[in-house]
């Protein structure tokens, strides 16, 4: 027992005197709360990371430094500071930080979204924007979302005056368009798959300790988190072999997103070679994130539209207005939808479904503001809709007052995939009061109880 307290005494103090050498530098970082040896800010951050460092943000805005366990993470909490950081040093935060989690989820960081910048990250990337999430391509699965909406809506007809959960019924649309485009059919009745699935999100929203402190990766362990990477990403490896094997043995002509890269891997048409790996690591990164990010957006706009009845109201004399009669919306009703443009928008600014969108990594040092930034420092970029109504800040990059997709060379490929799907109206009334805001953790921002509402006619 002494040795083991000798042996923790020697750490701490080599620990501490390092760090007084380090900090004796000179050194001009942004402000930092203070910090526990070893640990750094670690302490701070909660159950629901994204409020704790909005409340620290307060007081150390635009620009915050903390140190989880060894990594410096600076947080971005201003539309100007994220412009300087997004896009006129684009290029120094392009790149990804190495995690555990991705490593065993998403085969070592092989997709679209983990990947650090270079050279594979724009092959991967220029097949994911030109092959599957072109405006061309969006628009060829209309078919598909327009008959899982029919179908959602005639389960809503038949649910009479019983109250809905809506939270389920968004997910099984979500998971149901999704799985067709991306994968050629549908998965969502099978109850393995949905357990798979969830656990899969939830893993890649969990919290590694021994990616940000080596020495303490025994707690990952000892709470089962290695345990449950791997066997949550065999079983996934195993589902997507399985999906792969259908395609390439089956006799079909689809246009699905299997479909699409294998077609690339046996044409070997995009100039370089397109293997197993990286496919299964695309479709993790569209199926998965698609499927999360899209459910959570749509259940937090219903939430917010219960919550404010006036909205909701406006909204649906906004729908009856230019539907003219018609019981359904047609996609080409939307862009004249400005009301639930602005509702999307606002949802987006109080709830975006990655409220810290994926960290970006510093590759070398560089000069932010008055400030020096050390290469390997990750980067975390921190309702009332008529406030949109006549205001162009879009969501698409360009405008740094609201990012939920991010910005700049990492910004999410998927946006007009998921905003298509998104622009969905269901005329509902709440039942009592269901509109519990509280959040759930996990890789996309839920809410933490199922959201309950009563169908009504709007005739």
């Amino acid at each position: 027992m002494m040795m083991i307290l000798l042996v923790c005494s020697i750490i701490l103090i080599t620990t501490l005197f390092l760090q007084n050498r380090s900090t004796g530098k000179k050194s001009n970082a942004p402000k930092s709360p203070p910090r526990f040896p070893l640990i750094g800010n670690l302490h701070q951050l909660g159950r629901h990371p994204h409020r704790s460092l909005c409340s620290l943000s307060h007081r150390y805005r635009p620009l915050m430094l903390l140190h989880f366990g060894r990594v410096p993470v600076l947080v971005v909490s201003s539309a100007d500071a994220a412009r300087d950081v997004l896009k006129t040093h684009d290029r120094v935060f392009a790149s990804r930080p190495w995690t555990k989690i991705t490593e065993k989820l998403l085969y070592n960081g092989r997709d679209v979204t983990s990947v650090p910048y270079g050279e594979y990250w724009r092959q991967m990337k220029s097949v994911c924007v030109v092959h599957l999430l072109s405006n061309k391509m969006v628009r060829s699965f209309r078919d598909v979302r327009e008959e899982e909406i029919s179908l959602m809506i005639e389960n809503i007809r038949k649910s009479s005056s019983l109250p809905l959960n809506l939270s389920k019924l968004l997910s099984s649309l979500t998971n149901d368009v999704i799985c067709r485009v991306a994968l050629g059919k549908k998965y969502g009745c099978e109850t393995d798959f949905k357990e798979l699935t969830e656990r899969f999100s939830r893993l890649l929203g969990t919290f590694s300790v021994g990616t940000y402190v080596p020495w303490l990766a025994w707690i990952d362990w000892i709470r089962g988190l290695d345990s449950q990477l791997k066997k949550t990403g065999n079983d996934f490896d195993e589902f997507l072999e399985k999906v792969l094997d259908d395609h390439v043995d089956g006799d079909r002509d689809g246009t699905d997103f299997v479909d699409v890269l294998l077609t690339i891997q046996r044409d070997k048409s995009v100039g370089f070679q397109l293997d197993r790996l990286s496919i299964k690591a695309i479709i993790s990164d569209v199926f998965v994130g698609a499927t999360d990010t899209s459910y959570t957006l749509m259940e937090w706009v219903m939430t917010e539209l219960l919550r404010h009845r006036e909205c909701l109201n406006k909204l649906q004399e906004e729908v009856r207005t230019i539907c003219k009669g018609r019981s359904s919306v047609l996609e080409e009703d939307i862009q004249d939808m400005k009301y639930l443009k602005a509702v999307i928008k606002e949802t987006l600014r109080l709830h975006p479904p990655l409220p810290l969108m994926a960290p970006h990594e510093s590759t070398h040092d560089v000069r932010l503001r008055e400030y020096d930034i050390p290469a390997g420092t990750q980067v975390l970029i921190k309702f009332r809709p008529e406030r949109h109504l006549n205001s162009s800040v879009d969501f698409r990059g360009q405008d740094f007052e609201l990012i939920p997709f991010g910005a700049g060379r990492r910004i999410c490929p998927a946006i007009s995939f998921a905003v298509v799907l998104n622009e969905v109206v269901l005329p509902v009334e709440s039942t009592e009061d269901q509109t519990n805001v509280a959040e759930s953790t996990g890789l996309a921002i839920h809410r933490m109880f199922p959201l309950y509402a009563i169908a009504s006619s709007t005739t």
